[in-house]
């Protein structure tokens, strides 16, 4: 269930003086996920190759300072709620790469955060509805796993680029996507109650599928 909101961005002075919210997700110090001083490359879907065509291979560098967990826990510190996922992703159509974070307040009200990742500011956010909400609630309910424990736990497999909620089908579970320093992807489930990590058995398919193909 990936969650792409196109927000206008507020500036950061703005939203300071809204104040700061308790959030209900555990934060904390994330000392031990994975970083990547280099930085973290993501697919820049602009990028064109010599024939006009885009360049599917094309990437950019982005800074990777803030890692999930602690994107996680800086919207939440802005935002009250329940996050549902986060992911780095373009801001609009420019080259700007951020953290995008969906927040389900208490009042049913989804909020996307942009956080910074270089700093960890919050550097806006605007409210929306969607219509899952029910669902969402009902995947989580009873879970003991929250996103930034998902990100977490899927940290030592790898540079977290996302994390997001699963709710489809019979399984319900967190899902994590992670870069490692050669580029390599990889999916990844996070159980909802253990926060045991395993990997993404749709993608593997995919895979083997593609290079059957090839």
């Amino acid at each position: 269930m990936k969650r792409n909101i196109v927000i206008a961005a507020v500036t950061a002075a703005a939203l300071i003086g809204g104040g700061t919210a308790t959030a209900l997700a555990t934060t904390g110090d994330d000392g031990g996920a994975a970083r990547q001083a280099a930085g973290t490359r993501l697919p820049n879907d602009d990028a064109r190759d010599d024939d006009g065509g885009k360049d599917d291979d094309a990437e950019k560098t982005v800074p990777a300072d803030v890692t999930a967990s602690e994107a996680i826990a800086s919207a939440l510190k802005h935002t009250s709620g329940t996050v549902v996922s986060a992911e780095l992703d373009d801001e609009d159509d420019s080259d700007k790469v951020i953290w995008k974070v969906d927040v389900l307040s208490g009042d049913n009200t989804w909020h996307s955060v942009s956080v910074d990742p270089s700093s960890g500011k919050v550097l806006g956010s605007q409210a929306d509805d969607e219509d899952d909400t029910a669902q969402v609630r009902a995947a989580l309910k009873g879970s003991s796993v929250t996103a930034e424990q998902a990100a977490k736990a899927a940290a030592d497999k790898g540079v977290v680029t996302s994390v997001d909620l699963d709710d489809d089908g019979r399984t319900k579970s967190w899902e994590a996507e992670t870069r490692k320093s050669g580029g390599t992807e990889q999916d990844w489930k996070i159980d909802l109650n253990t926060g045991k990590v395993t990997a993404d058995r749709a993608d593997a398919q995919d895979d083997d599928d593609t290079d059957d193909q090839d």
